[in-house]
């Protein structure tokens, strides 16, 4: 993504939900960028990062090191085993073709089980296909409805960047 369309996920993330004195689990992670967002506008946040790339997370607990409430795990979010938490964010990481037929339906199903308060992630909008080859996009429409079955509270922020859609899905 670019800074500017990450920053404008966040923005979105960040006003979906209270993340004052909260846990939160961040599914792909990458660098750590989402905590530096949430610690310049929230106070008590306690946080774990899972990332698959080595990398990512070197420059991640580097970033971080000092700050004791942040954990950072190299772990594949879809075998792993999910630390309950106040919010679940996914942020870009269910965007990716994956081989596994209903892929995108059980990750949804799989992070939400794992949120205490609120789940929240972000796809690509297939109105507006991606132009990479990698990338995945689904029908929003299609997305809000399994959300709705796992809470009747789902909602979906649109309007934000071009072709991208955010879920929020609360538990009741």
């Amino acid at each position: 993504p670019t800074p500017e369309s990450q920053q404008a996920r966040f923005e979105v993330i960040a006003s979906s939900a209270d993340f004052t004195s909260s846990s939160v689990l961040d599914v792909g992670c990458g660098k750590g960028d989402l905590l530096s967002f949430l610690d310049a506008r929230f106070t008590g946040v306690s946080y774990t990062g899972i990332e698959q790339i080595p990398e990512f997370l070197a420059v991640a607990r580097s970033r971080f090191a000092d700050r004791p409430s942040a954990h950072f795990r190299h772990e594949d979010f879809t075998t792993a085993s999910l630390p309950e938490s106040d919010h679940v964010v996914a942020c870009g990481a269910l965007g990716y073709h994956s081989a596994e037929s209903g892929f995108v339906f059980n990750s949804i199903t799989r992070l939400f089980g794992a949120a205490r308060r609120t789940l929240i992630f972000n796809l690509l909008d297939a109105a507006n296909p991606p132009r990479h080859p990698l990338l995945a996009s689904y029908d929003v429409e299609e997305i809000a409805a399994h959300c709705r079955t796992l809470s009747p509270s789902a909602q979906v922020v649109r309007g934000y960047a071009p072709g991208d859609a955010t879920y929020v899905v609360m538990r009741t």
